[in-house]
């Protein structure tokens, strides 16, 4: 937004000169591809094995949210993992964030957040009679409901006896024994269900030792096959040994007077959940969003393998590129590009603002730490002063910086071409409207 905002402004300077808002654009894409090359080439490569440099990353996402003091801690949980969920295809790493779930309870402190390998579902065993806590376990994951099916035909049965009623009732439960049956038989002692479990499938699960949970959400279902390694299974007459998933240990606990279950110590979790915990309501909210912050961090650094450094480096060498670009461009683009390389720049003067000391003399000696080749050096806002931030460990992901360029170039393209078809029509209220309408017609197609 700051960048989209500063760009817009610098091309109102343009405008104001007189250049057309087509070839502030041609100069502004001409920026924005070189730009990319530059930040390419700055870009240090990182992978799974750079464990210091990904918590670096986490702590610097997290820098400015309230629970900033646990961010050490917080970093190691969030890199961890992502590292467990990660994939390599091609020697190219493949995260899905989905894989990461971070759960929130209010209660304790930062301090008790933890990493489960394996997955916290936020329901209560079903049952009072069933066990709260199973080691080795043996998990079947039902997409089937543990309940008599209603026929889909309208049917009307007449009962003309109690001893009919008897047989119906005794029917109806044999119904249910046979369906536990057939779920025990495979050899599991935890049920997730996804569906509904009749209180008599209930107590016949309960005889058996079995935990069960129902109404499970279809994400976490998918969440804790990928922990577990079990297979959904949709088909109560196929299940089979095979597909039941293992865990170290399934256990139910009370966390700020709910009940929880959590599937912990599984093999190859390839799906994990991050329990964040805080005081207050605020506290733990604030905590989740670091978390989240966090997590999404390192997870854009690992796809594109490429780090940069923050407190507004990457910006300042890059605008000093951009203006030694500008001169081989030459033409009206040239003023463009130049206009590009002094927008950029808008990020080490805000963090300069912020520090209470002057922007201006921050910036030149910035400038001229980079004109040295000291190109890490970049504005430390606490201390109000230009520093190594490579040694400091402020590390961004190289994917947040192209994303602001591209975005932002964008947004601003696009507004300055909605400008140029308003003001090509300011000679005369617009043809197809009323005056101060849009322009209509054909005019419309100069997009």
């Amino acid at each position: 937004m700051i960048l989209a905002g500063e760009l817009l402004k610098k091309a109102e300077g343009l405008l104001e000169q007189e250049i057309h808002p087509t070839m502030i654009v041609r100069g502004y894409r001409l920026a924005k591809s070189k730009a990319l090359e530059i930040l390419d080439e700055i870009g240090e490569e990182i992978d799974l094995n750079n464990t210091e440099t990904l918590q670096k990353i986490a702590m610097t996402a997290m820098t400015g949210k309230g629970s900033e003091a646990a961010k050490e801690s917080l970093a190691k949980l969030a890199v961890e993992a992502v590292k467990m969920v990660a994939e390599e295809e091609d020697g190219k790493i493949t995260v899905d964030k989905d894989d990461v779930k971070i759960e929130k309870k209010q209660g304790g402190s930062i301090d008790d957040t933890e990493l489960i390998k394996g997955i916290v579902i936020d329901k209560e065993v079903v049952h009072p009679n069933m066990p709260k806590r199973i080691k080795d376990a043996r998990i079947a994951l039902l997409d089937a409901a543990l309940e008599v099916k209603e026929t889909e035909t309208n049917a009307e049965i007449r009962i003309t006896s109690p001893d009919q009623l008897q047989a119906f009732v005794e029917q109806e439960t044999k119904m249910l024994k046979d369906m536990v049956k057939k779920v025990a038989a495979t050899g599991c002692n935890v049920v997730f269900c996804q569906k509904g479990i009749d209180d008599m499938a209930q107590h016949y699960l309960a005889k058996e030792g079995i935990i069960a949970a129902r109404r499970v959400k279809k994400s976490d279902m998918e969440k804790l096959a990928k922990a577990t390694g079990a297979n959904i299974i949709s088909n109560l007459e196929e299940t089979s040994k095979e597909d039941l998933g293992y865990a170290g240990l399934v256990e139910e606990q009370r966390i700020a007077g709910e009940e929880m279950i959590f599937v912990r110590d599984c093999k190859d979790p390839k799906a994990v959940s991050i329990l964040v915990r805080g005081g207050t309501e605020h506290v733990v909210d604030e905590a989740k969003r670091a978390m989240d912050d966090a997590v999404l961090g390192v997870i854009s650094a690992l796809e594109v393998g490429k780090v940069v450094y923050g407190g507004g480096a990457v910006e300042i060498e890059t605008a000093h590129k951009l203006k030694e670009y500008a001169e081989s461009v030459g033409g009206r683009e040239q003023l463009a590009i130049n206009a590009f390389a002094e927008a950029v720049e808008i990020i080490p003067r805000t963090l300069a603002e912020s520090t209470g000391r002057d922007p201006i003399d921050l910036l030149v000696e910035l400038r001229t730490m980079h004109d040295k080749g000291k190109n890490h050096y970049g504005i430390d806002v606490v201390n109000g002063k230009v520093e190594d931030m490579k040694k400091n460990g402020v590390v961004e992901p190289l994917k947040i910086k192209t994303q602001a360029v591209k975005s932002a170039t964008e947004a601003t393209e696009m507004i300055l071409r909605i400008d140029d078809v308003i003001t090509s029509k300011s000679g005369g209220a617009p043809r197809g409207g009323g005056p101060g309408g849009m322009p209509g017609g054909e005019d419309m197609d100069m997009e």
